[in-house]
C-alpha cells in the first residue's frame, strides 16, 4: 500500500498545534481591507480553532488521526 499523501491545500490553510488542535485564519480579511474598520481588521487577524463538523474532514486531508 503506498504512502498516504498530504493534500496541498490543507497544509497551507491548517496549523497544528502542540496538543493537537487544528488553527485556521479567519475569512474577511484577504483584501478591500482599506475601508474595513481597523479594529474589525485586527480581530480578524487572530487565528481560531477549527469548527467542530469541519474537524474530521480537515484531519483527513492532513493525514492525522481523528479522534
Amino acid at each position: 500500500m503506498p504512502k498516504m499523501k498530504t493534500h496541498s491545500g490543507a497544509k497551507k490553510r491548517f496549523k497544528v498545534t502542540g496538543s493537537g488542535k487544528l488553527m485556521r485564519q479567519q475569512a474577511g480579511k484577504r483584501h478591500l481591507n482599506e475601508h474595513k474598520p481597523t479594529r474589525r481588521t485586527r480581530r480578524l487577524s487572530v487565528d481560531v480553532e477549527v469548527a467542530g463538523p469541519d474537524l474530521k474532514n480537515a484531519k483527513k486531508l492532513l493525514g492525522k488521526r481523528a479522534r
